[in-house]
């Protein structure tokens, strides 16, 4: 008899509900694997708890503007998308606004940004959005909106697939939508966009449509270079689930999410001459050169608590240690129930992560964990006590990072 926590093995796969005989199900849906399917119950479930903490995190970023203002004698508030320009949000402006290269400028030139550090598929997205929306940081918000939607919808039917007993995947949902980090789905960030290609790029590739699914993950690797990791995931599980000769026909479609990184890097070495530009500008800007792990755990440690930094730094860095475990524990936990495409995924992301002079933004990671999420809720359900202890810690700590996040703080 088969060991494996209900959490982390996909379940078989359930009949189908029918379709109402009302609203035909049109050809192209049946191709994506049910991942495109029209919104279910449950799926409008998920959505209204997403609109829910949408409406939290809105009101969280009313309350920072007008208690938390940059100055003690402060009487305007400021613009009312003010707080969520911060940071990686300015990044994506500058490049979607300006290009990558403005005016002959580059890593050559004093005081640069390094922005091509910086995938070009959100900068891409939001220069279109812009076109009809005026505002930049409008524009972002909208995108980030729309993907969250979509990528919620993808976790609840991931989930279903993981955990059986969570019907409509709501709890699922729940859990990731306040988790620590969560703030910056919302935000002019990545992550919103990345998992509304990467979770029905999975979808698909549990149900073997490699051409959707390799499709989805090329268009997720013009986001994010996590997207690379996610095509090492599915080529991994095409690899195990590739019986016959038929079967390995489709292995010419995992080359595809290869094609965006190989594009860019082209770009790049056309102004820098430099094939791994993006990477370089890691490095400069954020300290991303190769250490080994224990030298990465040892900086950043020293970093956390030896008062080197001020004491919001230092928090974050304490963060990032944390959030280093629970991904060391994760891998553990997928190895031991041999979910290796999984596995595969989450310890390339903490290998990309672990490697650096230090930690940084390990925490915001998590979000892209969705093994995680389908964990911890099936944890709840054989333990019902840990959804509430989850949320009594989750909750605090969501509000604090979204907080620093929207006053302008760095938060990973």
């Amino acid at each position: 008899m088969s060991t494996l926590s209900p959490g982390l093995r996909p379940a078989p796969p359930q009949p189908e509900s029918p379709e109402p005989r009302s609203v035909p199900r049109p050809p192209w849906a049946a191709r994506f694997g049910g991942a495109t399917a029209w919104l279910t119950p449950a799926d409008r479930g998920v959505l209204w708890l997403y609109l829910l903490t949408r409406i939290s995190v809105w009101i969280t970023a009313h309350g920072a503007r007008w208690l938390f203002p940059q100055g003690s004698d402060v009487r305007d508030a400021g613009p009312v998308l003010a707080p969520f320009q911060h940071w990686d949000a300015n990044h994506y402006l500058h490049i979607a606004r300006d290009g990558y290269f403005p005016a002959d400028a580059g890593p050559w030139t004093l005081s640069w940004d390094n922005r091509e550090a910086f995938f070009p598929g959100f900068p891409l997205l939001l220069r279109a959005v812009h076109t009809v929306v005026p505002s930049w940081t409008a524009a972002g918000l909208l995108i980030s909106l729309i993907a969250g939607a979509v990528a919620v919808v993808a976790l609840s039917r991931t989930a279903r697939s993981y955990v059986p007993e969570d019907t409509d995947g709501r709890r699922t949902a729940l859990f990731f939508l306040l988790s620590p980090c969560a703030v910056f789905l919302a935000a002019g960030y990545t992550e919103a966009l990345f998992l509304a290609f990467a979770l029905p790029a999975w979808l698909a590739a549990q149900r073997h449509r490699w051409a959707w699914a390799c499709a989805l993950t090329a268009l997720a690797t013009t986001v994010r270079v996590s997207g690379l990791f996610l095509a090492a995931a599915i080529a991994v599980l095409f690899a195990l689930s590739a019986r016959t000769r038929r079967d390995w026909r489709g292995w010419g479609w995992l080359a595809l999410p290869a094609l965006p990184p190989a594009a860019y890097s082209w770009y790049l070495h056309a102004h820098t001459d430099d094939w791994m530009a993006w990477k370089h500008a890691q490095e400069r800007g954020w300290y991303r050169e190769f250490h080994t792990p224990w030298e990465a755990w040892t900086h950043t440690w020293h970093a956390a608590f030896d008062g080197l930094h001020t004491t919001g730094y230092a928090a974050m860095f304490q963060a990032e240690l944390a959030a280093m475990l629970v991904g060391l524990a994760l891998v553990g936990l997928l190895v031991r129930h041999r979910r290796w495409p999984e596995a595969v995924y989450v310890a390339l992301s903490l290998w990309a992560l672990g490697t650096s002079y230090w930690y940084t933004s390990v925490p915001r990671a998590t979000l892209l964990w969705w093994p995680l999420w389908t964990a911890l809720a099936a944890l709840s359900l054989r333990r019902p006590w840990f959804r509430t202890a989850y949320l009594c810690v989750a909750v605090p700590l969501s509000a604090l990072v979204a907080l620093a996040f929207l006053t302008g703080r760095w938060a990973g």
